[in-house]
């Protein structure tokens, strides 16, 4: 089965902005750290909930973003810990 990418040094960032576009009003998008984050981030007297994934399925945990489930999701390299992303994500 042939894969529906471009080029693959653009594939995260063509699917961040698919996303972007597909749901501008309930998540926004920071290409540099390739995070998801919800539109209304952060929400006053929540707990956040973050998500790190990867490893070729880029970026998995983005769908899950929204209301009721995630507030942000990170992209990771294959086989690395998503920790320094999470930092900046908290930081933001």
């Amino acid at each position: 089965m042939k894969k529906l990418i471009n080029a693959t040094e653009n594939v995260v960032k063509e699917a961040l902005a698919g996303m972007e576009a597909l749901h501008p009003e309930l998540l926004r998008v920071d290409y540099e750290n390739q995070i998801i984050v919800r539109a209304d981030a952060p929400v006053q007297g929540k707990v956040g909930v973050i998500s790190g994934g990867g490893s070729g399925h880029e970026p998995m945990h983005g769908g899950f973003v929204g209301r009721g489930m995630l507030d942000a999701a990170c992209r990771c390299r294959c086989l690395t810990c998503c920790q320094e992303l999470y930092r900046r994500r908290i930081e933001c």
